[in-house]
């Protein structure tokens, strides 16, 4: 979804400004090269390309905005809040290989990334090497020993949410699922 949404936001704009220049000069509908979206699939880095402008203070503004607002509003109310309250915390003492770093976590997809850094999943190595990546697991991490029992988490490696499917054995269980 958030490759989606960085394609279509870096191609609208081309489009509604090429068809400003040549709406006149040719009626027919401007369609962008595919090669414009292949950087958005491609897991090289060296082709993704994140404008990262720190030169003046409301660039710099507008971009912080832009990422807090990302990692706030991602749809997973448990990511909302545990990646949301690190990036406001830490995103004005980050430098720009930072907030590139930030941006390739805020590019991966829900589930993966609670899976990863509850540590239920082992996240590839692509990932494992981002330090902001890092830093926000052990936060995560160091929470949840803190304030949740062992015996009340995910051993590392099994999902996290059981319970829906399985079968109640003993006396007192239903006859089937977990009503």
């Amino acid at each position: 979804m958030a490759t989606l949404r960085r394609a279509l936001v870096s191609t609208v704009p081309r489009i509604l400004s090429s068809s400003r220049t040549s709406a006149v000069a040719s009626p027919s509908l401007h369609r962008p090269a595919l090669g414009s979206f292949l950087r958005f699939y491609s897991s090289n880095e060296s082709n993704q390309s994140v404008d990262i402008d720190l030169s003046n203070e409301e660039s710099k503004r507008r971009l912080f905005n832009r990422l807090l607002y990302r990692s706030k509003q991602r749809g997973f109310l448990e990511l909302d809040l545990v990646l949301g309250k690190w990036v406001e915390d830490h995103i004005h003492s980050m430098d720009e290989s930072g907030i590139r770093s930030l941006v390739h976590v805020l590019d991966l997809e829900n589930p993966d990334l609670w899976k990863w850094l509850t540590c239920q999943g082992q996240p590839p190595e692509a990932v494992k090497k981002k330090p902001v990546f890092m830093a926000l697991r052990e936060k995560v991490v160091s929470n949840l020993d803190n304030h949740a029992a062992p015996e009340t988490r995910a051993t590392p490696g099994q999902p996290w949410v059981r319970g829906w499917d399985d079968f109640k054995k003993g006396r007192d269980g239903p006859i089937t699922g977990n009503q």
